[in-house]
């Protein structure tokens, strides 16, 4: 809204009012009709002395308002009117013949209070102080700016993310005193590692070490990181550690308990619910307490004299915020590393190519065991590939070759046996038994799948039985199965084993642990619970379901998938072994069979410096009606250097009304990304105030390049 329609600034300049203006002001609230809206709007009140003036950040998320609003402060709401806190103002309103007429209510934040303002006109005054409490606090008001800067975002969306909503009687309970810091923890299993007790030494000197950690196979990676947050408390200073979910969060939430005891830390994840979780980040916010454990959301936690910013596992797509400007959870911890000048520890089982770039660069170090420690901790792997199960008639049976089921019938006399299937449900697609063409819905072209045993097709997405399937290619009326999931797997698996139980961990109900007894446990990626004493074997199904994806990670997330599993298994010298059905000379296969993931990503990183895609390279993408793509083209001034590739063809899910879409790519040499999300954003607001109706959706970074 600009200043010319409305009563709050919307333009910061450069000149200083006089008093000519702060007098018309006064005079302004001091006029003000009292609206029948709650909360009310002040009449006849005096303006606060001394900075009578707030700039406000309105919480509308809208990018071509991608600005801060002047308010005036009246004399009564002078104390509670802090930077940081919630209000709620009147948006959008006019003034009409001398009367204020229009507008809404909505909440925002106080960004700072001023003496004048740079905004011409009459200036509303703030409805209501929501809250005392200063919940956006300058720190953290930065590094949103800077996140909405890198992701062509709005600095509301941004804000959204990183203060949760209120609830006001967790604010009103006090906080408990901080404790006093503890004493440096023993290096434990850090010892394993040549560098590893060296990086706890300049974390206590107060140091910023920057390490890219391969965690070895095994259970100790959840000590290892509460270890290097002890260490950062102990040095006074604070620590954040983030993961992709909240069964591992609850693992460094436990070992970090045992390490310090209760009180020190506090675990952010959406399990406490919204008003305990609220609670604990208050705890945060007031500096009582100075360590946090937690998932995506924490990344923006204000912890007080950060030390240490850890990422566990950065190729999980948990790790990317789905909502807008839809940050990453590494990106912001090395922008936080940078600006607060802490320590950084990204670690994993496997690493990816990002990790990668940054030991390449120099900016990060290496942490990895020598070759020993790794072949003492990891598991045996051998491969199956399809020519070995072509010559399998047992591959026919119960889905397994000779080589795997005698694995799993010898492993099951010493423990638990992990299946991992790479689809959940039942049989997830069809295909027909004739000519192989996937089975799709007459009504949606949607793909067609069987939910239970007996059960009749239906579609996926529109859920329309289809028991009158024919096939469009060849007119056969017999269905296959392409694909088999979880649960068929669990059933013929049952079979194969019949004295065996039998355990499933996925979407619906995801296990934690399993006891050390014998059971086949059959999970789907990133379900995989914790065996007691680790698993005596592991079988990977289905490989070519993860490497024969169209997406440019596919052999990343394959390898990362499958040593995540295997990381899960007794060591070789115990008898811990993984069979994996795939082709073995496939490069994401050899790396686990060597058990190289470092080595993976460092070749991965040269393939894509020779094609010029991310890392090295700054991409977004641009997807919407071909219209709309041609009219954002238009407005766009891209900087010099900007490839563009496109449009082409893109599916986008049909809940956003993507049928008949195209996307567009552009791509920006090393260094650019800030002039390219800078560029993008000014051609978004361009169109807003077009008042353009067709969609668009532009990502930063797209993670499906591929």
């Amino acid at each position: 809204m600009s200043g010319e329609k409305g009563e709050q600034a919307g333009r910061p300049g450069e000149q200083a009012p006089g008093g000519e203006q702060l007098a018309l002001i006064r005079e302004t609230v001091r006029k003000a009709k009292e609206p029948r809206a709650k909360p009310r709007t002040w009449r006849g009140a005096a303006l606060a002395e001394g900075l009578p003036v707030a700039r406000v950040l309105v919480d509308k998320g809208l990018v071509h308002l991608d600005q801060f609003f002047d308010y005036a402060v009246p004399a009564a709401m002078d104390e509670d009117a802090r930077p940081g806190v919630r209000i709620r103002v009147r948006f959008g309103a006019r003034v009409v013949k001398g009367r204020r007429e229009g507008g809404t209510l909505h909440d925002g934040f106080i960004v700072e209070r001023r003496a004048d303002s740079d905004f011409a006109g009459p200036l509303a005054p703030l409805a209501q102080v929501l809250s005392t409490e200063p919940v956006l606090t300058p720190a953290l008001l930065r590094l949103c700016r800077q996140v909405a800067d890198r992701y062509a975002g709005a600095l509301a969306d941004v804000v959204q993310l990183a203060v949760p909503p209120r609830m006001a009687r967790a604010e009103r309970e006090p906080s408990p005193d901080p404790l006093p810091d503890p004493a440096p923890p023993a290096p434990g299993p850090w010892t394993r590692y040549p560098t590893g007790p060296a990086f706890l030494q300049a974390l206590a000197r107060g140091d910023t070490p920057r390490a890219v950690w391969l965690a070895l196979p095994g259970p100790h990676w959840p000590l290892e990181l509460a270890t290097a947050a002890a260490t950062a408390l102990a040095a006074g200073r604070g620590a954040l550690v983030v993961l992709p979910d909240g069964r591992s969060a609850a693992r460094v939430d436990a070992a970090l308990t045992a390490l310090l005891g209760a009180g020190r830390h506090v675990l952010l994840t959406a399990d406490a619910g919204p008003e305990e979780r609220y609670r604990r980040w208050l705890a945060v916010s007031r500096g009582a307490v100075k360590a946090v454990v937690g998932t995506r959301a924490a990344m923006f936690a204000p912890v007080a004299d950060l030390g240490l910013v850890a990422l566990w596992d950065d190729g999980d797509s948990s790790h990317a915020e789905p909502h807008a400007p839809q940050p990453h959870a590494r990106e912001v911890l090395l922008l936080r590393a940078r600006e607060e000048r802490t320590a950084l520890l990204l670690g994993g089982i496997t690493g990816t190519v990002e990790g990668a770039q940054l030991v390449d660069s120099g900016w990060a170090l290496p942490l990895a065991a020598a070759r020993e420690e790794v072949r003492a901790a990891a598991p045996l792997v051998r491969t199956v590939g399809d020519a070995d199960q072509a010559r399998d008639e047992a591959a026919r049976a119960a889905r397994l070759p000779s080589l795997a089921w005698r694995v799993t019938r010898d492993a099951l006399a010493h423990g638990p046996v992990l299946v991992q299937v790479p689809r959940r449900g039942y049989v997830p697609r069809l295909a027909c038994d004739r000519c192989r063409e996937p089975a799709r819905c007459a009504a949606c072209s949607g793909p067609l799948e069987v939910r239970e045993e007996g059960g009749t097709p239906s579609c996926g997405w529109c859920g329309r039985p289809a028991a009158d399937w024919h096939c469009q290619e060849c007119g056969g009326f017999r269905l296959r199965a392409s694909i088999v999931g979880a649960r068929r797997t669990a059933e013929e698996l049952g079979r194969a084993f019949p004295k065996v139980p039998v355990r499933t961990s996925g979407r619906d109900t995801v296990l934690a642990t399993v006891g050390a007894a014998p059971a086949l446990v059959i999970a789907t990626p990133g379900a995989e619970p914790v065996a007691d004493g680790g698993y005596a074997a592991a079988l990977l199904l289905d490989g070519w379901a993860l490497l024969g994806r169209p997406d440019l990670r596919a052999g990343e997330e394959a390898l990362r998938r499958w040593a995540l599993a295997a990381s899960l298994v007794r060591p070789a010298g115990q008898g811990g072994t993984v069979v994996v059905l795939a082709e073995p000379t496939l490069r994401p296969v050899q790396a686990l069979v060597r058990w190289d993931p470092a080595g993976h990503a460092v070749r991965e990183l040269a393939e894509r410096a020779e094609l010029r895609f991310p890392p090295v390279a700054r991409m977004a993408s641009v997807t919407g009606p071909p219209a709309a793509l041609a009219e954002f083209a238009e407005l766009v001034r891209l900087p010099e250097g900007t490839e563009v590739l496109g449009p082409v063809p893109y599916r986008v899910p049909r809940a956003q009304g993507g049928e008949g879409w195209e996307r567009l790519l552009y791509r920006v040499p090393p260094g650019q990304g800030g002039a390219l999300a800078a560029a993008l954003k000014a051609a978004r607001v361009a169109r807003a105030a077009r008042a353009a109706q067709l969609p668009l959706l532009l990502r930063m970074d797209p993670p499906d390049i591929g």
